[in-house]
Order: structure tokens, then sequence, then C-alpha cells
């Protein structure tokens, strides 16, 4: 017996759909698509992150895990990042009664993709290199980093003129934020999970 996929008309259909497993969703042309698994490190260099951030002071409540964005996409209706730091403004418009920062709603100062492996002419490439930055700049996000423990590298991609301009730090270089420049920690901290 084939089960065929659930259809969304709408994105608050989506965001209301539970079939029960912790997989997780992108909806691509109004149509559940599943996500690649993540690498073990992936939830971990996120959390190193949100230990770091939340050392600078941001409210615990600024930091999220799991928070979604809509995007303008042709595809993909929301993405969701491995780490968000929002603004006042974005978390209170999320906690508003949202579960995902709508288009029109402020958007977070920063967000983090850990990158999936692949080359650069595999899907998860295109969509981490190319598909994401674009989306993110086109909301508006001030900040866009590329965590890439497979090429060894984080690029912090900072918005100019509606644009991002990406800046790869490596080793034990520094990893300067525009958004937050007092963080004290370098890419191979990040890369290598806080071995």
């Amino acid at each position: 017996m084939t089960q065929t996929k659930p259809r969304f008309k709408t994105i608050k259909e989506y965001l209301d759909y539970d079939d029960g497993t912790d997989t997780r969703y992108e909806l691509v042309n109004g149509e559940l698509v599943e996500l690649p698994s993540e690498d073990p490190i992936n939830p971990t260099i996120a959390a190193i992150l949100l230990v770091a951030f939340s050392a600078l002071g941001i409210r615990p409540r600024q930091l999220a895990i799991g928070h979604q964005i809509e995007v303008e996409s042709r595809e993909v209706t929301a993405r969701q990042p491995d780490l968000m730091v929002h603004t006042e403004e974005s978390i209170n418009a999320l906690l508003s009664g949202e579960r995902i920062i709508r288009l029109g709603m402020p958007v977070p100062q920063l967000v983090v993709e850990v990158v999936s492996l692949g080359s650069p002419s595999s899907k998860n490439y295109q969509r981490d290199y190319v598909e994401k930055p674009r989306e993110y700049a086109a909301r508006g996000i001030p900040e866009l980093w590329q965590v890439d423990p497979n090429r060894a590298v984080v690029n912090v991609l900072e918005l100019v003129n509606g644009a991002y301009q990406s800046r790869p730090f490596a080793g034990d270089d520094p990893v300067l934020s525009p958004q937050f420049p007092t963080l004290q920690l370098t890419a191979a901290e990040i890369l290598n999970a806080g071995k």
C-alpha cells in the first residue's frame, strides 16, 4: 500500500502537521520534503555557540534552536537554521502567538547554518551556499554564519546594501562578528565542537 504525501495550501497547515516522528521537514511547493539527517556534530556546534552568545549577556529567550523563518523563494516556504539570535522585536513577534517568523515580521540579528556535507554540484551545497544566503539576504537578516566542519571554515556573512559580503575564518583565527564584536571564539573552537 502506497502512502501519499500530504499537500499543504497554507503555511498554517504545514505548521499544524505532526506525523508523530522527529523527522525534520521543509515545505517545498506545498509538499513536505524530508531534510537529510544531520551530522551529530551539528547540534553540538549550535549548543557551543548558544553558550558563547549567552556569555555575551544575550538574554536566553533571544537564543533559539529550532525556530523557523518564512522565506521568499520559488520553492521553499520556510527555513530552520541551526541557531538564531533574536532581536527583542523578533522574539516578541514570535512569542506573540506565531510559531514561525512570518514575512513582514522583524528578523533575527543573526542566523547560523551548520553546512551539510556535499560537493559544489550537490543539492546540499547549493542549498547551504547559494539558496539560503539569497533567501536570508532578501529577508534583511544582518548577519549569517556558515559553519562548515568539512571544509574547516566559518564564513561570516554581513549584509551590505542588500547582499552578503563573506569573510572566512579558519584555524586559530578569531571569528569577527559585526553584530557581536566582543565575541571571543576562534574558528577551531567552533569547528572542533569544543574539543
